[in-house]
């Protein structure tokens, strides 16, 4: 009976695997389309009455929207913007999050053979001025009352600007402004490009097929994480590459959808918002705030959602917070199963060949290893799904496909806890300069704690001599493809500095290839820290690390010049503050947590647990002293829009407490 199961487990697993690669070959694979407008011709034609984006109304109700309301609601803008004298070559700003009027408001600028210049609504006054004016945008596009206003407050510095365009229909527009700048409604665009349309009805459909794979379809400013921002202009030829081998790796189908929390106005989100488009997915639109994220996932049921790391890591502390805080039992049944869970998940990656080779690994040996427990575990592995896991699933709706992460490495414990719950999280890799997508963990056969180059993507990872590296080798990582930039805006001197002759792309990122042809990523090279003694540390993995804690936040690890690392902490502090109740510490108030010696021996005891030679850090990867901070980190201020930390930003904010480490 034993051989029985066993041979019947085993053919499950294998048909298992079948079936991912039979899902690959069924994957709707859209004709390759060279332009942005290509791709919106295509899918409303073959898709008119598809929903292509879910968007709340003032009730807070989502209300879909067809591919043909789309298409019909992008023309007239475009026709509207064109009365104002927008076309070929211009450049507008378009300051707003995430809201279908977006969209709409993209495609009409690029339908145009023009180019949007986007960021967020948190964007700084100084930035906005300094982007909006390197870009020469003569008309900008602001998302409600508030950006507007903000815009109105640095005229001075933007001489070019004639005309600020309010997108949110609901929002009131500014009572007064210069005379030499026209304000307008997203409903008055419109009106006069259905005018326009009127008397021009085939104006659309001739702007669309006028638009070139050369076009510029953007500049989006760099986050200015290590430095002043950069322009990045790319093409409809960058975007639409990855369009066609994007859906080469990822399992998706018209009518998925895609829950977009991330800012739009970030390359990542836009490649998936046009990867919604191109294989006639819906776009649900929500916010990257846990209780309202949740939520929405529970109304639209998604398939996708591209994150970044720090919503990924929020998603498992909620979840583990909700199973474990009123302990006991209960407590104690979530922590053993997403401990086993982890463990099953790693048994299936063997039997499957999907475990990670950064040593030679036998397929054979994996398999033969992986069969017994796989058969024995099995109860337990279904008792845990029923009892834990699935009420997980249901949080995510019940019908997700899979998360993608990008934006930053993504934490080994997050990657595994998710494998744990039986939920595909697909780690993403690229940047602004390569539009973005260069690497993802293919869906269909997805290789743990890796990535894999995406179709049509060369990638080499070299040492300083520029000689590649062999497996398990760390070195920078160097891309050439079609969805990379010909060169930073009006910026010869930087373009030098990262892409050379022959294509390649500098990332600035470090790597290791695997022995079966994925790649990790292991530091940002430009973040290396060179202690006194020569050491050279990469803080990225050490801050990963860290971050693994419940009681730290953020934390940014210094010591350039230093015999010893230090580390600025921003404690999480509604967690110290449990914790110190549950121990009966008292204090004083939720400010005053940072300046506690418990606070302090806690944090030191975390430190101590994790960095460590148990957990392969070398003795001067150690933290030597730390600082802690009782505020968070601010979006725009200390943490870019993708909330990556400000290293230079935070390094100056921070200059006395640092230095005060190392007395």
């Amino acid at each position: 009976m034993t051989i029985v199961l066993f041979l019947i487990s085993s053919f499950l697993l294998r048909m298992n695997k079948s079936c991912s690669t039979l899902t690959h070959m069924k994957t709707d694979k859209p004709n390759a389309p060279a332009t942005v407008a290509e791709v919106l011709i295509q899918t409303v034609k073959n898709y008119p009455d598809g929903i292509a984006q879910l968007s709340k109304n003032s009730w807070g109700q989502y209300k879909p929207s067809t591919f043909l309301d789309l298409y019909g609601e992008a023309g007239d803008f475009a026709a509207g913007l064109a009365s104002l004298g927008i076309g070929h070559g211009h450049t507008v700003g378009l300051i707003s999050d995430n809201r279908r009027e977006w969209l709409v408001a993209d495609l009409a600028i690029l339908g145009l053979r023009a180019a949007d210049v986007p960021r967020g609504r948190d964007t700084l006054p100084v930035e906005l001025s300094y982007i909006l004016s390197r870009a020469k945008c003569t008309t900008v596009m602001a998302e409600n009352l508030e950006q507007a206003e903000k815009i109105l407050s640095i005229l001075e510095s933007v001489p070019l600007l004639e005309r600020i365009i309010v997108l949110d229909p609901q929002s009131a527009l500014p009572a007064t402004a210069p005379k030499k700048i026209e304000i307008l409604s997203y409903r008055t665009i419109l009106d006069r490009g259905v005018a326009k349309r009127a008397g021009d009805p085939d104006f659309w459909e001739r702007s669309l097929a006028a638009v070139d794979p050369e076009d510029i379809a953007t500049i989006i400013f760099t986050s200015g994480t290590t430095g002043e921002p950069k322009g990045v202009p790319l093409t409809h030829r960058n975007f639409c590459h990855q369009l066609e081998a994007v859906p080469l790796v990822l399992g998706v189908h018209s009518g998925d959808i895609f829950l977009s929390v991330l800012p739009v106005w970030h390359v990542f989100e836009r490649i998936v918002q046009y990867l919604a488009l191109v294989t006639a997915g819906t776009l649900a639109y929500s916010k990257p705030i846990g209780k309202i994220m949740l939520h929405d996932f529970s109304l639209v049921r998604p398939m996708w959602m591209a994150s970044v790391p720090r919503i990924w890591e929020a998603i498992k502390a909620g979840v583990y917070k909700s199973a474990t805080e009123s302990g006991g039992a209960k407590a104690a049944i979530f922590k053993f199963y997403a401990s086993f869970g982890a463990f099953y998940s790693r048994l299936i990656a063997m039997n499957r060949g999907l475990m990670p080779q950064f040593k030679r690994r036998s397929r054979i040996v994996d398999w033969i290893v992986s069969c017994i427990p796989l058969l024995i575990l099995w109860p337990i592995k279904a008792l845990g799904d029923a009892l834990v896991f699935s009420k997980v699933k249901a949080k995510l709706g019940g019908r997700f496909k899979a998360g993608i992460s990008g934006g930053g490495s993504l934490p080994a414990d997050i990657d595994e806890f998710f494998a744990a719950a039986g939920i595909t999280l697909l780690n993403g890799y690229g940047l602004t300069e390569t539009a973005p997508v260069i690497a993802l963990r293919n869906w269909f056969a997805p290789v743990r704690l890796t990535l894999a180059p995406l179709p049509g993507t060369e990638i080499r990872i070299v040492d300083d001599a520029g000689k590649d590296c062999l497996p398990g080798i760390r070195g920078i990582i160097m891309a050439r493809g079609k969805q990379i930039m010909k060169g930073y805006f009006n910026n010869p001197e930087a373009t030098a500095k990262v892409l050379d002759a022959d294509g390649w792309f500098n990332t600035g990122d470090l790597g290791v290839w695997t022995y079966d042809g994925n790649f990790a990523i292991r530091g940002r090279a430009k973040d290396t820290i060179v202690l006194m003694g020569g050491e050279n540390v990469e803080p990225v993995p050490i801050e990963a690390k860290l971050r693994e804690s419940v009681f730290i936040e953020h934390v940014m690890v210094v010591g350039q010049d230093q015999k010893y690392l230090g580390a600025l902490i921003q404690i999480d502090t509604r967690a110290v503050e449990d914790y110190l109740k549950a121990n009966a510490i008292p204090y004083i108030a939720r400010d005053t947590l940072a300046t506690m010696p418990e606070v302090r021996e806690l944090i030191n005891e975390e430190i101590a647990l994790r960095i460590n030679a148990r957990n392969g850090f070398r003795a001067f990867e150690r933290i030597g002293c730390f600082a802690l901070l009782d505020r968070s980190f601010e979006l725009g201020k200390e943490l870019s829009a993708k909330q990556d930390m400000k290293r230079h930003v935070i390094a100056d904010l921070y200059e006395q407490a640092i230095t005060a480490m190392f007395r």
